[in-house]
């Protein structure tokens, strides 16, 4: 009788255990929302709604990867891409980044579709060799995932004001402060902003590419 009940509860949690995977490689929408500001307040329409045409997006930008090609908003024209701020020196939260970016970029090897895009906080630093050497070491696909280096201004620019990267609730900071996140940002072909996602957390990188997917269908 107790070997009958043991069997009973190993098998729950097997299920349990099966579910909580299973949970993780679908996205929990059938579309996702929209976002426009610091606070991450979801607007849910529906592709087609008219209100899309002056909500939020991505404004024009151009930076050099490690390739030494110029990467502009075009490069991304029909793409869906993650994007992250980080540095070739970060000792810590970094190379975890680089880690859960690498698994997304695993997951869409294949995938023309989708793109992926780190920029550096540290320009001064970070120069084309520096990125290329980074992205050889970390065995990063060049024609998938661009690390870019450029003006420092204009990079924080696009990481405090337009990806809200920092997710700061309306904080003001100055040029001079250092910009240290680990969020991932996703974009869809729109170049509007469709999630939020800790890069440091496994659960979220794989809702990530569940999310990922759903935009697909679009």
């Amino acid at each position: 009788m107790k070997n009958s009940i043991l069997i009973v509860l190993m098998s729950l949690l097997l299920l349990g255990c099966n579910k909580t995977k299973n949970e993780v490689v679908e996205s929990r929408v059938n579309n996702l929302p929209y976002y426009s500001e610091a606070t991450f307040t979801p607007h849910w329409f529906s592709p087609e709604n008219d209100s899309l045409k002056n909500f939020h997006t991505i404004p024009a930008f151009a930076l050099i990867d490690q390739e030494g090609d110029t990467i502009t908003n075009s490069t991304f024209d029909n793409k869906i891409y993650v994007t992250d701020f980080f540095f070739t020196t970060c000792p810590g939260i970094c190379l975890k980044m680089t880690k859960s970016m690498h698994v997304i970029q695993e997951a869409f090897q294949n995938d023309t579709e989708v793109k992926l895009l780190s920029h550096s906080v540290t320009p001064d630093i970070d120069s084309v060799p520096v990125l290329k050497r980074y992205a050889t070491d970390k065995g990063i696909n060049a024609k998938q995932w661009h690390l870019v280096t450029g003006d420092r201004s204009k990079i924080y620019s696009l990481g405090r004001k337009s990806y809200f990267v920092e997710e700061d609730l309306g904080i003001a900071k100055t040029d001079d402060e250092f910009l240290h996140t680990e969020n991932f940002i996703l974009v869809d072909k729109n170049r509007h902003i469709r999630g939020i996602y800790n890069s440091l957390n496994k659960v979220a990188v794989q809702q990530l590419i569940a999310d990922i997917k759903t935009l697909k269908k679009e």
